[in-house]
C-alpha cells in the first residue's frame, strides 16, 4: 500500500496545473504526441495525461523524466535556486542549528 500525504493545498494545486500546462505546451510545440513522449519517458499515456493535468500524485521522477525528453531538464535546477526568505533568515541569524554530541563525549 502506497503512503499517504496531506491533501495539496489550493495553491499548490494551481501551481501544479500551471506546471502541467508548461509540459503539455512544450509537448505541442515540439509536435511530439503523447504516444511517442510517454514511449520516450518510460511511462504509459496514463501518466502524462496527469502530469500534463498536473496531478499532485505523479512521482517527482516522472515529471523529471518528462521533462528530460523535452530537453527541459535543467529547469529543475532552477527550484529552490532563488530562496530570498531563507536569505534573509540567515542574515537575521535565525537558523539554527543542533551540534550533535558523540558518544564518547557524553562519558
Amino acid at each position: 500500500m502506497g503512503r499517504k500525504t496531506a491533501p495539496p493545498t489550493p495553491a499548490l494545486e494551481e501551481l501544479l496545473k500551471s506546471l502541467g500546462e508548461n509540459i503539455r505546451l512544450a509537448r505541442l510545440r515540439r509536435r511530439i504526441s503523447t504516444t511517442m513522449l510517454a514511449e520516450r519517458a518510460g511511462m504509459v499515456r496514463n501518466t502524462l495525461r496527469a502530469i500534463e493535468r498536473g496531478d499532485s500524485g505523479v512521482t517527482i521522477g516522472a515529471y523529471a523524466s518528462v521533462l528530460f525528453c523535452l530537453g527541459l531538464e535543467k529547469d529543475l535546477l532552477l527550484i529552490g535556486k532563488d530562496d530570498p526568505l531563507g536569505r534573509k533568515l540567515q542574515d537575521a541569524g535565525l537558523t539554527h542549528t543542533r551540534k550533535r554530541v558523540s558518544r564518547q563525549d557524553k562519558k
